[in-house]
C-alpha cells in the first residue's frame, strides 16, 4: 500500500525565505540568524498563521544539519502544570548545545500554562538564558504573564491575505495534479479564514478521491454549512418559524457531523450579510459569544444551539 503524505508537513517551509507573507517578521528573524544572536521571543496570533513553521525554519537556518539536536518543541496544552517546566523543559535547557552557542526551546500553546507553571518558566528562562533561548507561541498574548512578556521580543502573526491563500492553493493544485473550481477556491478561503493549516487539510481531504474539487466538496470536507444553508435557517428563525429552523439545522448537524462550534462559526460568517437592522446584528453577535462560551464550558451543543436559535427567533418577532 502506497504511503500517503501529510500535506501540512509536505508543504511546510524549510527556510525563512519560503515562509508565506509576514515580510517584516521574516526580515527581523533573518537578521537574528545572520548575527547568530537570537533573543527570547514570543509568537502571538491565530492558529495556522505560521508561528510553528517560522520557529522551525529559524532553527534550520541557524543550525543547519544539527537543528534537531539543538531544537526542542513541546506543546503546553498537553501538560500545562508546573511539573512539565520543572522536568521536561528544565532538563532540555540545562544540557549543552551541539556545535552551537545555545539551543532553542519552542513552547507551543504557551498560553495554556497555569500561572504557577508560567512563574516557574520565568525562573527557568532567567537561569538558563546563556545556554537556551525560548520561543513561546500563543494565540492570546494577554494570557502570558507580564514578567515573561517583558523578557521576550514579541512578534504578532496576522491571518494570511486572500491573495496569498489563492497563490498557495494554486501551487498545491499544480503539484498534486488536481483541478479546483473558482467557487471551491472561494469556499476554501471563506471556511479557513486565513488558517493555512486548515486550507491544506481541506485540500487534501477534498482531493483524495477526486481529480476535480467542486465547491460542495469543500463544505463537505470542512464539516461546514454552506452560506445558503445557514441563511435559510437564520431567515426561517427570524420569520418566526423556530421549529422549521430547528429541524433543518438538526438534520444538517447529524448528516455532516457538525458540532456547536461549527454552527456558531458558520452563523458568524453570514450574520453581517443578513437583511436586518444593525441593532439586530449586534444582538446576534452578542448571543454568539455567550453561547460559544457556554459550549466551551461544557454545555450541551444541541441544547445551546437550539437556545441560540430561539434567541434569534425572538429577535425576529419583536
Amino acid at each position: 500500500m502506497a504511503e500517503i503524505d501529510i500535506w501540512t508537513e509536505k508543504y511546510r517551509p524549510d527556510t525563512l525565505d519560503e515562509v508565506i507573507n509576514h515580510k517584516d517578521i521574516k526580515s527581523r528573524l533573518k537578521a537574528f540568524v545572520e548575527e547568530d544572536s537570537v533573543p527570547h521571543m514570543m509568537f502571538a496570533g491565530p492558529a495556522g498563521t505560521g508561528k510553528t513553521t517560522s520557529a522551525i525554519a529559524l532553527a534550520k537556518d541557524l543550525y543547519g544539519d544539527d537543528w534537531k539536536q539543538n531544537f526542542m518543541e513541546t506543546n503546553a496544552s498537553d501538560e500545562r502544570g508546573i511539573d512539565v517546566v520543572r522536568e521536561n523543559i528544565k532538563n532540555f535547557a540545562r544540557t549543552k548545545s551541539i556545535n552551537a552557542d545555545y539551543k532553542i526551546m519552542f513552547l507551543d500553546e504557551a498560553d495554556a500554562l497555569t500561572a504557577d507553571a508560567q512563574q516557574a518558566l520565568r525562573r527557568t528562562m532567567e537561569q538558563f538564558s546563556e545556554n537556551t533561548r525560548f520561543i513561546l507561541s500563543c494565540n492570546y498574548s494577554s494570557k502570558i504573564i507580564d514578567p515573561i512578556q517583558s523578557r521576550c521580543a514579541v512578534f504578532r502573526f496576522n491571518r494570511l491575505a486572500e491573495d496569498d491563500v489563492k497563490d498557495y492553493i494554486k501551487r498545491v493544485a499544480e503539484n498534486e495534479d488536481f483541478k479546483i473550481t473558482q467557487g471551491a477556491v472561494d469556499a476554501v478561503i471563506r471556511v479557513a479564514g486565513g488558517d493555512l493549516r486548515r486550507v491544506t487539510n481541506i485540500l487534501q481531504t477534498g482531493a483524495i478521491q477526486r481529480d476535480k474539487i467542486e465547491e460542495e466538496n469543500i463544505y463537505d470536507s470542512a464539516a461546514s454549512l454552506r452560506p445558503e444553508e445557514i441563511n435559510e435557517i437564520l431567515e426561517s428563525a427570524l420569520d418566526g418559524n423556530f421549529m422549521d429552523a430547528r429541524d433543518e439545522l438538526s438534520e444538517l448537524m447529524i448528516d455532516r457531523g457538525l458540532d456547536g462550534q461549527d454552527v456558531i462559526n458558520s452563523i458568524h460568517r453570514e450574520v453581517f450579510d443578513l437583511d436586518i437592522s444593525e441593532e439586530g446584528k449586534l444582538e446576534i453577535i452578542e448571543n454568539l459569544g455567550e453561547f460559544e462560551f457556554r459550549i466551551a464550558e461544557g454545555g450541551s451543543s444541541d441544547i445551546q444551539i437550539e437556545a441560540l436559535l430561539a434567541k434569534i427567533a425572538d429577535l425576529g418577532g419583536r
